[in-house]
């Protein structure tokens, strides 16, 4: 593993930042020095009061962003910045537009996975190789037809945050899906860093959902325990897992922050999916010394810095979804725990991600608590404001 590299970006460098939610990397580059210029889908307040610039992008959150206006819109972002941006970093929203992200790369230096990594990643069938190849643990995935129906799940290639996956149907998977056989086990995820040729864990988290009657794999939110607590993975499996993780880093180029879903019990693991790019848990985990947006750029440039001891406390965050559809938003006075605030009259159809809430506390447990008091303080909050309406 290289050393800490020499070069940072200079403090008060332009970055531009295009994502569904772009927020969490606003924010992070806001920590690193830099100054964000920012596209998504949202706009939120706190977004927003983050960025230098914003463009807004058109698309469905999970289902990424639609490739109309994305270029002229960050065209029109590099533009506002006083000095060239030094490059664009991509959240989520891209798995499934590779060919998108080679016309960006060629406006705008990529600082993390390029295309042809993505793609090798987020096809499913390529990507099942590729596991089967390293021996790596892997539910079976096919697009045809399924027998017994009720062991399988259908997913949408390049889809995120979980909404997309369903049980699964009759017949054929749809275009631009497929069939993963169903595994058991608690959700884990853990974040690395890569440099193309070799990776650096940076953190286990644990995951959980929130389940709707239409979607009953969405995501809801993560932790990263404390550090005198128990690890998340044991040892062996942790071993496991980053060995799992420097042969794809080895075979596919990776670069960046990115992070390994997995599914872990008693009897084993298996790896999901790898993600390519910073995400959900950038809160959490941007937390040590060094900004971890300053890490993924060095990582992006070939040079892998090392990683800090973690937080004594621990973190956590959720996404709280609309109990009811906003239309308009009503104004709110925020509590500081809450990001991602939509703007008052901005649309909030229900399902919707509404916010996010975050918790810091000295264990898991008290974390937990202070994140279930502080989504409920909420739901009161918007609760009182409907009634004062």
């Amino acid at each position: 593993m290289a050393a800490s590299p020499e070069w940072s970006p200079p403090r008060g460098d332009a970055i531009l930042i295009a994502a569904q939610s772009g927020r969490a990397l606003a924010q992070a580059a806001r920590r690193a020095g830099l100054r964000p210029y920012v596209l998504d889908l949202f706009g939120d307040g706190d977004t927003l009061a983050l960025a230098e610039g914003h463009r807004p992008a058109r698309g469905r959150f999970g289902d990424g962003l639609s490739g109309e206006g994305v270029l002229s819109g960050l065209d029109a972002l590099a533009v506002m910045a006083k000095t060239p941006p030094i490059g664009i970093v991509l959240g989520s929203g891209f798995e499934n537009a590779t060919d998108l992200m080679e016309r960006i790369a060629r406006r705008h230096r990529l600082l993390g996975a390029g295309p042809e990594t993505v793609r090798a990643l987020k096809d499913p069938l390529a990507f099942a190789a590729l596991c089967a190849r390293l021996a790596i643990p892997h539910p079976d995935v096919t697009r045809e037809a399924v027998a017994e129906r009720s062991g399988w799940l259908l997913k949408r290639a390049g889809g995120s945050g979980g909404s997309h996956i369903r049980p699964a149907g009759a017949g054929r998977a749809p275009s631009g899906a497929y069939f993963q056989r169903r595994v058991g086990g608690r959700a884990r995820a853990v974040a690395f860093l890569a440099d193309g040729r070799e990776a650096t864990v940076l953190a286990v988290t644990e995951q959980w959902s929130a389940p709707s009657p239409l979607r009953p794999f969405r995501y809801a939110g993560a932790l990263e325990r404390a550090a005198r607590e128990a690890p998340i993975l044991p040892a062996s499996t942790l071993s496991q897992v980053t060995a799992a993780i420097a042969g794809i880093v080895a075979e596919t180029g990776l670069r960046g922050l990115a992070s390994a879903d997995l599914l872990v019990s008693d009897e084993g693991w298996w790896l999901t999916e790898i993600n390519p790019r910073p995400g959900a848990t950038l809160d959490i985990l941007d937390r040590r010394e060094t900004p971890l947006l300053t890490a993924h750029i060095d990582a992006s440039l070939g040079v892998l810095p090392l990683v800090e001891a973690a937080p004594v406390d621990a973190a956590a965050s959720e996404i709280c979804y609309a109990a009811a559809g906003y239309a308009p938003m009503p104004p709110l006075d925020w509590p500081d725990f809450v990001r991602d605030r939509p703007q008052s009259g901005a649309c909030v159809p229900r399902d919707a991600p509404l916010c996010t809430v975050f918790a810091a506390g000295p264990d898991s447990a008290a974390t937990r608590d202070l994140l279930r008091v502080r989504a409920a303080t909420l739901r009161t909050l918007l609760a009182t404001t409907e009634e004062a309406r």
